[in-house]
């Protein structure tokens, strides 16, 4: 069936207002979008900061009234910016009816990295049946392949030689990064991530390439083995990657390999002055305005 929404273009300030009103007024589900392209690349830890300028979009059932809604919004905009010209705007709108779940899958296709390395929905099939094919479900934990620092790094993996190796995919999220090691010849590999839904979406990807799950156990940080990998993976922030240095530093055996993404162009320098004291870092790789990382422990 088709659904109903209001649109409500704000300021941070007021954004929670107005999705109490949205909610009180019987709406099924409300989001935030950045209304005029500015994101946030990396907010500070344990904040949620909302962009400048802010929509809040409340959905609801097609037989909802909204001119009784509209009513309501406007009445308590007097009270929150009393009869000042410049209010929040508000559109209303029909939206179509569509399967929302093809519609999703829809935006996902087959990614090739590397000469012989494929990423594959797993509701797709793969291009090249000879090639090494990892089978993704872009669940609720990070990584898909899209992003540009995924991206970087699953070309960087489908470079190296990793016959053989225990590697740590530090910040797993989807597994996408440890799955992809694991079927370019790894031998093993340890998951880490602090979410809980990337733990058990690492696990499901796992199973979805016909895995054992013995190859990839996934922890807590506080839980994580003692471990020397050969290589280790981490895509995740600047700022927890400062912080882990010392840490990641520690889960590597001296002529170990490191990589490191999730970062802005801006931010590479700072990044390497953290992990130059036990690594040999090597110059960053760009793909639009995100770097990768990567260096050799020193023995």
């Amino acid at each position: 069936m088709p659904w109903l929404q209001i649109k409500v273009q704000t300021s941070p300030d007021h954004a929670e207002q107005y999705e109490d009103l949205l909610l009180a007024a019987g709406c099924a589900a409300v989001t935030y979008q950045d209304t005029e392209d500015e994101p946030i690349f990396e907010p500070d830890l344990g904040t949620t900061p909302l962009w400048n300028n802010t929509t809040v979009t409340g959905l609801f059932a097609a037989e909802h009234n909204l001119e009784e809604t509209l009513e309501l919004l406007h009445e308590a905009q007097i009270s929150l910016f009393g009869e000042q010209e410049q209010k929040p705007s508000f559109k209303s709108e029909i939206l179509e009816d569509k399967d929302w779940e093809r519609e999703w899958m829809s935006h996902y296709h087959p990614m090739q990295f590397g000469e012989n390395f494929w990423v594959c929905p797993s509701w797709c099939e793969v291009p090249d049946s000879s090639a090494v094919n990892l089978m993704l479900d872009p669940g609720l934990a990070f990584g898909t392949g899209t992003h540009p620092t995924t991206a970087l790094c699953l070309e960087w993996l489908a470079a190296q030689t990793l016959q053989d190796e225990a590697v740590v995919d530090y910040g797993c999220g989807s597994g996408i990064l440890g799955i992809a090691a694991l079927l370019l010849g790894a031998k093993s590999v340890t998951g880490v991530d602090i979410d809980p839904q990337a733990l058990q979406a690492t696990q499901d990807n796992l199973v979805r390439n016909q895995l054992e799950a013995s190859r990839l156990p996934v922890y807590f940080p506080e839980d994580v083995p003692p471990i020397q990998a050969d290589t280790l993976v981490a895509n995740i922030l600047a700022g927890p990657l400062k912080q882990l240095a010392p840490t990641l530093a520690e889960l590597i055996k001296p002529g170990g390999k490191l990589l490191l993404s999730g970062l802005l162009d801006s931010q590479g320098e700072e990044v390497i002055e953290h992990y130059s004291q036990w690594f040999d870092m090597e110059p960053a790789a760009n793909k639009e305005e995100w770097i990768r990382l990567s260096g050799t422990k020193r023995h």
